[in-house]
Parts: C-alpha cells; structure tokens; sequence
C-alpha cells in the first residue's frame, strides 16, 4: 500500500461525496421517522372517523404504540448502521483487513472470494444484537414473539452454512470468469448470477424454505375445495396448498406463494388467495423479475466500469493496480456493496409507485374473481389489526417505505366500481 492510499481518505474528493450522500440519507431516515412519529401521536388517542366499526379503540391505540416502538428502534439501528458504515469505508480498516488477508492466503480466486464472503459475514455479526434486542425484546413486549432462543441462533447458523454453500462457489465462479473472458466479464458474470437465482427460485420452494419451516398440506375440508375451486377457476395451476408452521416464530400474519412450475408453493395465513393469484395472472412476478435481471446487468456494468477507476479506489484508502484484476473487481465489489444502500434509498419512491400500482392490480383482480369486493376488505382489515399495522402513516413517510397502499387506499380503490 503507497503512503498516498493509507493517508486518510477524506482526504479524497469522492470520499467527501460519499460522506455527504450518506449524511443527507441518514438524515432524510431520521427527518422521515420524526415526521411519520408526530403524525401517528397526532391521531393516537382517537380513533379517526373512517376506522370506526373497522378496529375498536384499545387495539387502535395499541398499534399506535407499536408503530412508535418500532420507529424509535428504527432510529436507533439507523444510526448504528451509519456510524459502522462511516467507520468501515473512512477508518481504514478496510484496507488493513485486505492486506493482511492477502498477506496471510494470498491473491487466488478461492482467496478473494473469501475475503468478500467473510468480511461480509463479520459486518452482518455486528447487528445481531440489534436483532436479538428487536426479537425478544420489542416483538415480545408487544405479543409476536413465539420463537426460542435456540430457533433464533439456528436459523442463523443455516443462513450462514446456506451462504456458504449457495454463495462462496458462484462468487469464486464470477471471479473466474475475469481470467476466462477479459473486459467481457461483467455480461457473462451478471448471466450467471440471474441462472443462478432462477435456479434457487425453482428449489427454494422444495429444498431451502423445508430447512426453516415445515409445510403440511392443507387438509380435506370445504375450505380446500373452495380453494382448489378459485386456482382451477382463474387457471391458476397448483397441486397443493400447504399451511406454513409460521407460528413457531412470530404472530404476524401474511400469505404468499412462491417458486416456478411444478416446484410452486401457495402458503396461506390468511384467505386472500384471489389476490395472490391475481400477482400471478397479471404477470406481476415475470415483471419484477424482469426488473431484477436488468439491474443486476446494471449492477454489474457499474463494478466493471468503477473497477477501473483510480479515484475510486483512493477515495477509500485502496491502492489501484493497472486493469481489470481480480483484485480490482473485487473491491469495487465490495465498496460498491457497501454503497448500494445510499443510492436505492432515493429511489424507493419510484419502485414503491410501481409496486403499489400491481397491488391495486391484484385487489381489483380479486373482487373481479369473487364477484364482489367485502370478502378481500375482511381480510385486509384483520390482517391489519391481528398484525398492529401502522394505519395512520405520514403519506411521506409511506412513499419512501411502503410497496403496499395503506388499509384506507386499498379500501377506496376497492370500492370504486370497475
């Protein structure tokens, strides 16, 4: 490392770039949580007119204060996240640990995608009590907390194994490819990440979600005919539906279905299959999906181009070698990693107005299917109420953090004739 790369970074004008822009996000997160807090407070201690004879006035007020519990939480890990982020990019430890790991296992292929899986796995660690505090503290303080402390280190022990074994050997592979295929890299190496997560979509269902949750089917009865009358009615293939043993770990309720073809799973919390079918019908997976393959070919466009970029690399205390070496490419991983967060923040608005627009889209498309609109409301409310949600967001506050419209627009668009 040259006396130039250990000097401080900040030294660096895109270090001072990269500070301010986590700066303003860190303060935008925080101005966003105290205007979302008063709003909330503002309407706690009565329940608004359009929420009566939806939710009585003790669980409205409860998930008031659930909502502000939560937030200031929120605020507390945000500001961690910030003062570890800033620590790790501007401190120099980042170089140090790069030196010292190469130094000790040297510059292979093998080597460096160790480094970025390790160092990931060591910044992952820091927070763990934070998850701990919100699992066993804040979620049990408030009734949602049914899971063990032996469930809560084993599921993250599986994550950690399953990293290991569905990350390290794809990243060694992409890494590969910079030796196979030069400048090229990028296109072959974003190709084999979308095959590589299709490939998981399609096991996740059968091999990977098994390993956390067990799954039954669902058992002979007039809700299963109903059930499997609605999928064969709107065409929606499926040979099971199956009830998820969620319940071990927390009281929220949800639904979904996931995976492709005959590895397709349906897990039901709660009766709103129509919708969820609706998800698939309009093509909304396929479109999302499609929206992810164009950003990781993105992402990985933006890593190839900032591996070769000197200013870069000195920003953060790094030294630039000449090319596109694997060295190189795995830093601008790493940093680019690290910086990802700071820019998608400012644009959740834009993908949370096109997620909101395929959940209006799936509403409508069960009303439509169900011949009228109260049996999805019913739903939607106890959904709300059983799982303490926010009902009273600041609309700022929702366009930033919310893919899904609030009770109250998903109610009026729901009533709309159409």
């Amino acid at each position: 490392m040259t006396e130039e790369a250990e000097a401080g970074s900040l030294t660096q004008p895109f270090a001072i770039v990269a500070l301010v822009l986590i700066l303003a996000r860190a303060i935008a997160e925080l101005w966003l949580s105290r205007l979302n807090q008063h709003h909330v407070r503002a309407h706690a201690n009565e329940l608004p007119p359009a929420f009566r004879g939806i939710i009585d006035e003790a669980t409205y007020r409860r998930s008031a204060d659930y909502t502000l519990a939560k937030s200031r939480f929120a605020d507390i890990t945000g500001v961690f996240d910030v003062v570890v982020l800033i620590a790790v990019l501007f401190s120099g430890v980042l170089p140090w640990a790069f030196e010292r790991f190469t130094a000790s296992f040297g510059t292979s292929i093998w080597a460096m995608a160790g480094f970025l899986f390790f160092l990931g796995i060591a910044l992952s660690m820091l927070a763990l009590p934070l998850a701990w505090y919100a699992q066993f503290k804040l979620e049990e303080r408030f009734g949602f907390n049914t899971t063990t402390i032996k469930t809560w280190v084993l599921d993250r022990v599986k994550g950690f194994l399953l990293a290991l074994l569905l990350g390290y050997p794809p990243l060694a592979l992409v890494l590969k490819l910079i030796g196979w295929t030069g400048a090229t890299w990028w296109l072959w190496g974003a190709a084999i990440v979308i095959t590589f997560q299709l490939l998981l979509l399609l096991i996740a269902p059968a091999v990977i979600m098994p390993l956390f949750n067990k799954f039954t089917p669902l058992s002979e009865g007039a809700l299963r005919q109903r059930l499997f009358g609605l999928a064969q009615r709107t065409g929606f293939p499926t040979r099971s539906i199956e009830v998820m043993d969620g319940s071990k770990r927390s009281r929220h309720s949800n639904a979904f279905f996931t995976g492709f073809g005959r590895f397709r799973k349906i897990v039901l919390f709660e009766s709103v299959l129509a919708h969820e079918i609706g998800h698939y019908k309009k093509r909304h997976v396929v479109k999302l999906l499609g929206f992810s393959i164009a950003g990781v070919f993105a992402a990985f466009a933006a890593i190839a181009w900032l591996a070769r970029q000197e200013w870069f690399y000195r920003a953060f205390g790094f030294e630039h070698q000449e090319g596109f070496g694997v060295a190189n490419v795995v830093l601008a991983m790493l940093l680019f990693g690290l910086m990802a967060g700071t820019i998608s923040f400012w644009l959740s608005p834009f993908f949370h107005v096109w997620s909101r627009r395929f959940e209006y889209q799936a509403d409508a498309f069960a009303r439509a299917t169900m011949g009228e609109a109260q049996s999805l409301i019913q739903a939607l409310r106890k959904l709300n109420e059983k799982n303490l949600s926010n009902l009273m967001p600041h609309p700022l506050y929702s366009g930033f953090y919310y893919s899904h419209p609030t009770l109250l627009e998903r109610e009026r668009a729901l009533r709309i004739p159409g």
